[in-house]
């Protein structure tokens, strides 16, 4: 394996991995753009690239991008990237206090560990999971497509029930269009472009950058302080003496990635929490410029870098919502991820491990030398920013396909998108909705198809071993998010106390 990564490692695929993630590094330090809006808008400008080429920009722009959010985040407690919030906790107070470039090295270090023991996880885990795939029926993926479903609507919503609300109209649109089994329209009401469907990238344009747009300009925003960055000495024996927290936050983020829908921000909380629980006498506290805090929260988030990119690739299943835009980029290209990638396009998954392997290690390299130059970036006026955005939007969708409709398209789930924000509901549910509705719907109708011909109906439907144990991790995502453990705990051991 080791062969075929360094097989597609040549100059073109290494610079436009370096261009990539030059692009992830400035958007992630400014706040109110985003990694998913840069990937989005990257799948529509390399659709017609040969798709090695599309994929290292891709994955340059991904890996970099998530480090970066931590550039705002210390500088001025402005988290560039939803993952970076807990960063914020002890980054920021740490800037105050005339550390700022041991704060910035300290989450470049650590980026890179996370995102390469995520890598080495994708590495080692995903042949297996795809082999375990294989014996996937066309119920376990309408299943798992669903179980996918339920995790993101939890987790990337503060109300279960809008996040569920925004993943099913995600699937809902994604039935628009000519049935794939009977050949007939579906919701199309006579207009020829609706019959060839929702073409995800103008979707993804108009859910992640358009909307950003509208949010942003109609949002109050207030001046924020941007802490100059300080050029004391830094010890790096300070800075690696961590190494055992860095490693374990890592592994709490490959796990947490590899959870569909659960994403950055969660596995960061949940690392930080475990470093202040099991941190014993702190030489600062935590919150209030501790280091430990900052190097589990950069570690988790990198490292769900790979653990997101496991179900994605063996699954086709996203992990978060930057999966989700790269798994449409996969099928804009015509490859089909999941279990069959192996067997069919087995070189994919080098181009994959060896796009995040040097994305790593350009976070060490632009983490060290161009972060701290970025201080003054977060503080260009959104005037000036967002027409630029607002001319790409446009040109991106009609690129992908020299159709205007795709123009309007883009606007009206632009104006959508903006109006779910201003409602609290989370549009990343119904990305995933759009990319995975095709697959609930095709393969249920499958499985359906073949229960006919079943003598014994519920005993295939429900009760073979991977149907049985998806089900019930289907059933117990849903009811986690109206019954809390700490919940069960409050309600019966405060009483026998």
């Amino acid at each position: 394996m080791i062969g075929d990564i360094f097989s597609v490692m040549d100059f073109n695929f290494i610079l436009l991995v370096f261009i990539g993630s030059i692009a992830g590094l400035f958007v992630g330090a400014m706040p109110g753009l985003s990694v998913t809006m840069a990937t989005a808008l990257l799948v529509s400008v390399t659709f017609t690239w040969e798709v090695n080429s599309a994929m290292a920009l891709i994955m340059g722009v991904y890996t970099v991008g998530v480090y970066s959010g931590a550039v705002t985040a210390i500088l001025i407690n402005i988290p560039g990237a939803p993952s970076s919030v807990a960063t914020t906790l002890d980054g920021y107070p740490m800037a105050k206090k005339g550390q700022s470039l041991l704060a910035l090295k300290a989450a470049a270090y650590y980026s890179f560990l996370g995102t390469a023991i995520g890598l080495i996880a994708l590495g080692l885990s995903a042949r297996q999971v795809s082999k375990l795939a294989l014996s996937f029926s066309p119920i376990d993926y309408f299943l798992l497509a669903l179980f996918g479903l339920t995790t993101v609507g939890s987790l990337t919503s503060d109300n279960f029930i809008k996040g569920m609300i925004s993943a099913f109209i995600g699937v809902f649109i994604s039935t628009i269009g000519m049935d794939p089994i009977m050949g007939v329209g579906r919701f199309t009401y006579g207009n020829v472009n609706l019959q060839r469907g929702i073409s995800i990238i103008p979707a993804l344009i108009g859910l992640f950058g358009f909307s950003e747009i509208l949010y942003q300009i109609t949002s109050k925003k207030v001046e924020v302080e941007v802490l100059s960055v300080s050029r004391d000495k830094t010890n790096l024996e300070e800075i690696l003496k961590h190494w055992a927290l860095g490693i374990r936050s890592s592994i709490i983020g490959v796990l947490i990635g590899a959870l569909p829908g659960a994403g950055g921000p969660i596995a960061a909380l949940l690392a930080y929490d475990q470093a202040k629980r099991t941190t014993k006498n702190p030489e600062i506290p935590f919150g209030e410029g501790a280091i430990e805090g900052l190097i589990a929260s950069e570690s988790a988030n990198n490292g769900c870098i790979g653990g997101a990119l496991i179900p994605m690739l063996t699954l086709a299943v996203p992990g978060d919502a930057v999966t989700a835009v790269i798994l449409s980029a996969f099928y804009v290209h015509g490859l089909r991820p999941g279990p069959l990638l192996f067997s069919e396009t087995p070189e994919m998954f080098s181009v994959i491990l060896a796009g995040g392997l040097i994305g790593s290690i350009m976070i060490l390299i632009l983490g060290l030398t161009v972060a701290p130059l970025l201080a003054k970036v977060a503080t260009i006026k959104q005037r000036h920013l967002f027409p630029i955005v607002a001319v790409l939007c446009i040109i991106g969708s009609y690129a992908a396909s020299t159709n205007s409709f795709d123009i309007l398209m883009m606007l009206i789930f632009g104006i959508l998108g903006f109006i779910m924000r201003r409602r609290k509901y989370s549009v990343a549910p119904m990305v995933l909705g759009l990319v995975l509705g095709g697959i609930m719907d095709s393969n249920f109708r499958r499985a359906m198809s073949l229960i006919k011909m079943s003598e014994n109906v519920i005993g295939d439907l429900f009760f073979k071993p991977i149907t049985l144990v998806l089900t019930i991790s289907v059933i117990l995502s849903i009811l986690s998010n109206f019954v809390s453990i700490s919940d069960i705990k409050r309600k019966f051991f405060t009483k026998t106390a």
